[in-house]
């Protein structure tokens, strides 16, 4: 049912034959999961055609189900590990990774980048493909994922991996679900809002469901809610506070910033928690949407570890088990009956037909609550770096304001002074003063209200310099209209004269 081949500068070699009595492996199992990278683990003995073949991260393998005719895993070797057992049989154990590994092999460069989900995909496959061999390369696909802005600004990193800036930059802000698809020999990597489709075969206990477990994770329940509109800048010019206050519903619901649900505060006591709504500006939306994610929301996520027989490769199903499709789960005795969602599979290709599944909720593990971790301490450490970016080009401003002012100042006395031969000169290194001060200008970039899926930032402190500034600049253009060229000319005449 499964051939297993290695490939070694083209030169293939099967390692795992699909014909009952003939080459096999000692194991092989695949593991896939939704927007992770597919593994393949495997071992063999030395009579195996692998035995002195595999190079970790040069030779590719490929899991052929015969059957289907598609390819159920296609990749790389990692690591390997021998052993030898009790009877003195050497085995070789080797970990595989699939295909979107690929995108671990080329670092992404810093950019500040403005525009949408899809043109970011774009620019970070392109300087992939431009820094990796033609095997590794990604063509952008399918992208259906957007804001309500269909806009996107934040900053890649040259610190990050191009799957790492895909995970955080589209897949943590946008959402997605990543999709590998080959056509006429390319690769291309979709982004879409879901894999899978909904199947009608059941998983069904006297059918083909051997074995289920349930786990419940509760921890993320809101019993009082606390919803948060957009940003209120503050009227006090001398606030110093960086953060600002948002839109509450207070006004509109009797001086009280939250809502409750009673029903689940008698089951599991009050647990708060906040919802932020950017786009939203108005206090009764605000409650109003908030009362309905209120009562949406999922009371627990719950995910089940099944073990079933997939007939359909004994043609007793029409539908074969694939990740990110949704199947009828139907077991009475544990009160389960509904469509739930494969998230996770795993496959031993010795034994093809009892599938491992993950169907339901996608619960954190460790290393993924660790690994959400280190990216708040990245964005953190983005923000310090535009802050102090920040705060030099407004440095840099308040010289140039300076300098502008006592060039007005000379330009003034020579003026008084009737000072005619001074004044081109006076004039002139006003000019001078002005443009460096509309160059500094130019050079600080522009900051949008911070959102889940847009960065943002702007300090109070930072902005009452600059409403200074511009009052000051106010000033100097209402209180004249000046055309420094023809006041030059003004000048030129009368001396001729």
């Amino acid at each position: 049912m499964y051939k297993v081949t290695i490939i070694n500068d083209g030169v293939e070699t099967v390692i795992h034959s699909p014909h009952t009595d003939d080459l096999k492996l000692e194991t092989g199992i695949i593991k896939k999961e939704i927007n992770k990278i597919d593994s393949f683990n495997m071992s063999f003995f030395l009579n195996n055609p692998a035995y002195g073949k595999l190079k970790p991260f040069k030779t590719l393998i490929n899991v052929l189900n015969t059957k289907t005719g598609k390819y159920e895993f296609e990749g790389r070797i990692l690591n390997t590990n021998s052993d030898m057992a009790d009877d003195g049989l050497h085995s070789y154990s080797y970990e595989c990774e699939g295909e979107l590994g690929y995108l671990h092999d080329s670092p992404q460069k810093h950019r500040e980048f403005r525009g949408t989900p899809e043109e970011l995909v774009i620019e970070l496959l392109t300087y992939h493909n431009s820094q990796v061999e033609d095997y590794k390369k990604f063509y952008p696909g399918v992208v259906e994922v957007t804001t309500s802005t269909d806009n996107l600004y934040i900053y890649t990193s040259a610190e990050s991996s191009t799957f790492e800036e895909i995970d955080d930059k589209i897949l943590d802000r946008v959402g997605g679900e990543l999709r590998i698809r080959k056509e006429n020999g390319i690769r291309y990597l979709d982004v879409l809002e879901r894999v899978g489709e909904d199947k009608q075969t059941q998983i069904k206990i006297a059918k083909n469901l051997r074995s289920i477990s349930r786990s419940v994770d509760p921890t993320e329940i809101i019993t009082r809610l606390t919803p948060l509109g957009e940003r209120i800048e503050s009227e006090d010019e001398e606030a110093t506070d960086a953060s600002e206050a948002r839109l509450t519903i207070e006004s509109v619901n009797n001086g009280i910033p939250y809502i409750d649900r009673p029903d689940l505060i008698a089951e599991f006591g009050i647990q708060g928690g906040s919802v932020t709504w950017d786009d939203i500006t108005l206090p009764n939306r605000l409650l109003s949407t908030g009362q309905n994610w209120l009562e949406n929301q999922k009371v627990a996520h719950t995910q089940y570890e099944i073990s079933a027989l997939d007939l359909f490769l004994i043609g007793l199903d029409i539908d074969n088990f694939d990740v990110g499709n949704s199947h009828p789960v139907i077991n009475p005795i544990m009160g389960i009956d509904e469509s739930l969602r494969i998230i996770g599979k795993t496959t031993d290709i010795n034994g093809p037909e009892d599938a491992s599944m993950k169907i339901g909720d996608k619960f954190k593990n460790l290393d993924e609550y660790q690994a959400d971790a280190n990216k708040s301490a990245r964005h953190v450490a983005e923000l310090q770096n535009r802050v102090e970016s920040q705060n030099k080009a407004i440095a840099t401003i308040k010289n140039e304001v300076v300098n502008v002012d006592s060039n007005l100042k000379e330009l003034q006395q020579a003026i008084e002074d009737a000072d005619l031969e001074g004044l081109p000169e006076a004039i002139g290194a006003l000019e001078e003063a002005i443009n460096n001060l509309n160059d500094a200008l130019d050079g600080i970039p522009i900051y949008g209200p911070a959102t889940p899926i847009q960065d943002g930032l702007m300090a109070a402190a930072d902005k009452i310099i600059l409403d200074a500034l511009k009052t000051k600049l106010d000033l100097i253009t209402v209180s004249q209209a000046i055309d420094l060229n023809k006041l030059y000319q003004d000048v030129e005449d009368l001396k001729n004269s």
